[in-house]
């Protein structure tokens, strides 16, 4: 006899996809979001740029290896939920020290699986994102679509995942300090700062420049991190007190953060680029590379225009801008993850150009 459907979600638009739960036994409103990688849920569930947000993995078998200690991207997931077609409880990895629906329970993070994910996906592609409810499968249609107009959108985000107090992660025969300006950093990130000899300080979003100023770095970074990139003013203001002081160099939120500081705008996407196929080029030298990424917001093309940066990379799938720079002021960003992993490595070049800016050395690449 099969088993009965315990759990359900119901979108914004009043259809309802019945399914088993694994992972927390609770009731929750997100943003309802997909993500194409795959391999590398683990990073996807603990990448604090998902708060508040629920994933729809498009690779239909999520779980068979496992979580292993060493592959986090934050010590704790803030992940809304995760939508899959088939869970594996039954994980083949030596590595593995606790399954994916133990990790998901531990931090009081939903799942549910039995759901058709593709016809999900297409949904939110012609739709765009919109928000979504887990429930109980007994829960009414008219009372889940309540549920969710009642509960306000979130603009705390970054404040939520964000550390509360700097914290050090220090190599051995350093060459640069850099300060990690701590959006929802990903670990991987400070991984490769370190591994090319940076000791990185990593501080609170709200961190001022004159604390900053005070630290004496040889290079700020500028973090990725969940939601409305408009939303984050203390940054923003930080950004437009120590451009041309240091190298900056920023990733994902941090693009957009620095285009908001030099004037330019951003602009929600209708579904939001999440994955590691992604191709973009790189107008400096004409290659073509394939990233990983994850953003809902861009930075509007014709907005820079004015301004002191120049775009340097584009989406060669729907030419959004994915890279900007000021050569005089030594900033430079990109929307996409050069530290992905799993994923493409044709941007961990981006890490050594950071390093040939604190070094005063002159780098298109």
């Amino acid at each position: 006899m099969a088993q009965k459907y315990d759990v359900k979600i119901v979108l914004e638009n009043g259809t309802e996809y019945y399914g088993y739960s694994f992972g927390a036994k609770c009731e929750r409103v997100c943003e309802i979001v997909f993500n194409t990688s795959m391999v590398g849920y683990q990073e996807i569930i603990s990448d604090p740029s998902y708060t508040y947000q629920m994933v729809v993995m498009t690779y239909p078998l999520i779980g068979n290896y496992g979580i292993t200690d060493d592959d986090y991207e934050t010590k704790t997931p803030t992940i809304g939920g995760l939508i899959v077609r088939e869970y594996n409880d039954m994980p083949s990895n030596f590595r593995y020290t606790k399954t994916l629906s133990e990790v998901l329970e531990e931090n009081g993070i939903p799942g549910i699986c039995g759901v058709d994910t593709r016809k999900i996906t297409r949904v939110i592609r012609d739709e765009g994102s919109q928000r979504v409810i887990i429930c109980p499968a007994d829960t009414s249609l008219s009372d889940a679509l309540e549920k969710i107009r009642q509960t306000p959108v979130p603009h705390d985000a970054v404040s939520v995942v964000s550390c509360k107090k700097r914290w050090y992660s220090r190599t051995s025969n350093h060459v640069f300090n850099v300060v990690a300006v701590d959006c929802g950093i990903k670990l991987n990130i400070i991984r490769n700062l370190n591994a090319r000899g940076c000791n990185v300080t990593i501080v609170p979003y709200n961190t001022t420049a004159e604390e900053i100023d005070f630290m004496k770095p040889d290079g700020i970074f500028l973090s990725n991190g969940p939601g409305d990139p408009e939303d984050v003013t203390p940054v923003i203001e930080t950004i437009k007190k120590l451009r041309g002081k240091y190298p900056i160099f920023g990733i994902c939120l941090g693009h957009q953060l620095i285009s908001l500081a030099y004037g330019a705008k951003t602009y929600k996407l209708k579904f939001g680029h999440r994955g590691g196929n992604h191709p973009v080029k790189n107008l400096q030298n004409g290659k073509i590379e394939i990233t990983s990424q994850n953003h809902s917001y861009a930075v509007d093309a014709k907005s820079v225009e004015g301004t002191d940066l120049e775009v340097t990379h584009i989406n060669i799938l729907d030419n959004t801008v994915e890279g900007v720079e000021c050569k005089r002021d030594r900033i430079f960003s990109v929307q996409y993850h050069p530290e992905s992993a799993p994923g493409p490595e044709d941007s961990g070049y981006l890490f050594d150009k950071f390093l040939n800016v604190m070094k005063g050395v002159e780098n298109d690449a």
